[in-house]
């Protein structure tokens, strides 16, 4: 039957062979290690009851939220099968990724609507994004990247492995000769070498190798796994052994002399290829790295579940759960969790977010979307689904609980300097922030000025009791990848803490300098930041040589944050300047202006008090005075990372004023 006729069927009857009932919804077989024996399928019994009850629950969820937005139009191959997209006006290429989630619960519900909705998801990607060479193109240009051809393949295979069962048999083989187009086509003839291009592609090319080998069973596959894992060990920095390549190129080294390192699409695409193929070929002493990687990594979640990936040179699609077009962390830490049990909590702790920032069956891209009135893109949904639908694939229910372990974030105290990225974390009291003044630099041949918070920027902000306060955006909010990126609603208002001037000649502000100075101190009572920093342009340019540089210092003291801000220069000459502060606030949340100097923000859990030095006021022309319950008129909105913020801004004044001082406490 010629691939692309087969392609275009529809609904071939109803489901058989279906798994029997003590099974539903339950783990099927681990890939298998060498012979596929029972014992070499298991991975060592863990408790992971619930994460596994999120992964069920997300999953039904979403994919009866995409079923929803699946065009069913048999007349029409363009569009039939396709997963419409509630933000975007065009169909995102890879939606036919769903086709593993659709199956997943095919097989283990028994309920055809996921079937037709994999078949179909499966056939509107053969007739629009399949090319001769086995790729399937990023987006219905035929130009278009083909690099995601590895992600679709692995979902294809998943499904096979796991669930192709349900399929008809001469369905089932259509399904691996289309597999087996694209392995021996387009991905081995382009991915050769491990970087090629951004790591997160060669990594999981890693696993997607050794997958279609087994599926297949064709050993030039599996060959080809184990040339690319050769050079896996290569990848990683020191001391905090942190995945690198994520740049243009892969290997650039910054003026810092700092690696492309990006935290989203290591912890939600790379380390998961990379941990899947080392447990599958039992390589301990990569486990073993992989291992001290992942503790690395996990460094920088937040307590409530959230990926801080602030600094990450590809945060241009920093979701605040993670990155926007990956996977999800889940497969990776679920999986080690007996060498880490923390590893188990980030799992389950991300996996909450995800569904907090679940609405009407689709993930969307950050917690505010709701609130601000702005649609999610589906490429959050049918990319996180495959993560959920693989944890359970790969784990096992078991009678044995373990206690969870408490994330990093949770315990530390003081301050720790990522020395191969110029990032300090810090935390004293309920308090905990991230400072960056990383320079490494993403680049494109069709974009320019992508800048990711630096400069000695105070990039996130958490209290225990209320949440995150403080949440960077990109200093100006650019499309690195149009079609995967969703336009930004509004004014582009960054949500970075900064000092910025604006004039006639443009807009100078601390979030373009590469060369920031940062020292840092810890005592007992507090942790202190201290940074030189000059304003700049996107250009590098300063609007004046000697009026362009700065002080800022950041102090976190257990019942306070104290930031403050002054001219380098100490007379009475030095330009005017504003200390901008977007406190994250969701529209609905209480703003109080108690005096000129004091704005109060009600949250459910506690009253953030701002007040400072100088008068505060609120951008945009929002209400200042009396009590507002705050519409979205006062707020600002940036799709990095999908949150809403009220943002104060402070005028240095000058005269016998020698800095501002602006504190954050919570009551």
């Amino acid at each position: 039957m010629d691939r692309r006729e087969f392609a275009g069927m529809t609904s071939l009857g109803i489901l058989g062979g279906l798994a029997s009932a003590n099974k539903l919804m339950g783990a099927r077989p681990l890939l298998a290690i060498g012979p596929d024996t029972a014992s070499q399928n298991r991975l060592p019994e863990q408790d992971h009851s619930d994460l596994r009850s999120l992964a069920k629950s997300l999953l039904v969820n979403w994919c009866d939220g995409m079923i929803r937005r699946q065009t069913v139009a048999p007349d029409d191959p363009s569009v039939h099968g396709a997963l419409q997209c509630d933000s975007c006006s065009h169909i995102h290429g890879r939606c036919s990724d769903a086709l593993y989630p659709f199956l997943h619960l095919a097989h283990a519900t028994g309920q055809q609507k996921y079937l037709d909705a994999a078949r179909n998801v499966y056939a509107w990607a053969e007739n629009n994004v399949s090319r001769e060479d086995g790729s399937w193109t990023n987006d219905i240009n035929p130009r278009s990247w083909r690099g995601t051809t590895i992600f679709g393949a692995i979902a294809l295979a998943e499904a096979l492995h796991y669930h192709g069962e349900v399929l008809d048999a001469d369905e089932k083989r259509a399904w691996e000769q289309r597999l087996d187009e694209a392995a021996s086509g387009y991905l081995f003839s382009d991915f050769r070498k491990i970087d090629f291009t951004n790591l997160n592609y060669g990594m999981t090319a890693v696993y997607g190798f050794h997958l279609f080998g087994r599926v297949l069973n064709h050993a030039k596959y599996t060959e080809r796994s184990q040339q690319l894992a050769v050079r896996v060990k290569e990848f990683f920095t020191e001391p905090n052994k942190l995945l690198w390549g994520e740049g243009k190129p892969n290997d650039n080294r910054s003026g810092r002399g700092l690696l492309p390192v990006d935290l989203g699409y290591n912890v939600e695409e790379s380390l998961n290829g990379v941990v899947l193929y080392a447990l599958e070929v039992g390589d301990e002493s990569l486990l073993d790295l992989l291992t001290q990687s992942m503790n690395g990594h996990l460094e920088f979640m937040l307590p409530d579940g959230a990926w801080d990936n602030s600094w990450g040179t590809r945060s241009a699609k920093w979701s605040y759960w993670g990155s926007r077009t990956a996977d999800g962390c889940q497969p990776a830490f679920a999986l080690m969790a007996d060498r880490n049990p923390a590893f188990e909590t980030a799992a389950i702790k991300n996996a909450e977010l995800l569904k907090r920032c679940t609405a009407d069956g689709l993930l969307n891209g950050g917690p505010h979307y709701v609130s601000h009135g702005v649609k999610p893109c589906i490429h959050h949904t049918f990319a996180h689904a495959k993560a959920m639908a693989l944890v359970l694939d790969k784990t096992q229910p078991t009678a044995t609980k373990r206690d969870l372990k408490p994330l990093p974030r949770v315990t530390s105290d003081g301050v720790k300097h990522f020395a191969e990225l110029d990032v300090w974390l810090a935390a004293k009291g309920p308090w905990r922030a991230t400072v960056s003044a990383y320079d490494s630099i993403y680049k494109t041949k069709s974009a320019d000025h992508i800048q990711q918070p630096t400069g000695g920027s105070l990039a996130v902000l958490h209290h225990a009791q209320v949440g995150t306060l403080l949440a960077s955006s990109m200093a100006r909010y650019i499309q690195v990848e149009p079609l995967n990126q969703q336009p930004q609603p509004g004014e582009d208002f960054p949500l970075t803490t900064r000092l910025e001037r604006r004039n006639e000649a443009g807009w100078f502000t601390n979030l373009y300098d590469l060369q920031a100075n940062v020292t840092s101190n810890a005592t007992d009572d507090q942790v202190r930041f201290d940074v030189t920093t000059t304003l700049q342009d996107e250009d590098r340019q300063i609007d004046d040589e000697s009026n362009s540089q700065c002080q800022l210092s950041y102090r976190f003291e257990r019942e306070r944050v104290l930031i403050t801000a002054s001219p380098a220069r100490s007379d009475h000459q030095a330009k005017a300047f504003a200390l901008i502060v977007p406190i994250v606030s969701p529209t609905g949340e209480t703003v109080r202006r108690v005096s000129k100097n004091q704005i109060e923000i009600e949250k459910p859990a506690g009253t953030v008090v701002c007040k400072c030095n100088v008068p505060l006021a609120i951008h945009s022309g929002a209400q200042t005075s009396g009590v507002q319950s705050s519409g979205a008129q006062s707020r600002v909105f940036n799709m990095v990372p999908g949150m809403e913020a009220l943002p104060l801004v402070v005028e240095y004044p000058g005269g016998n004023v020698s800095e501002i001082k602006f504190e954050i406490s919570v009551s």
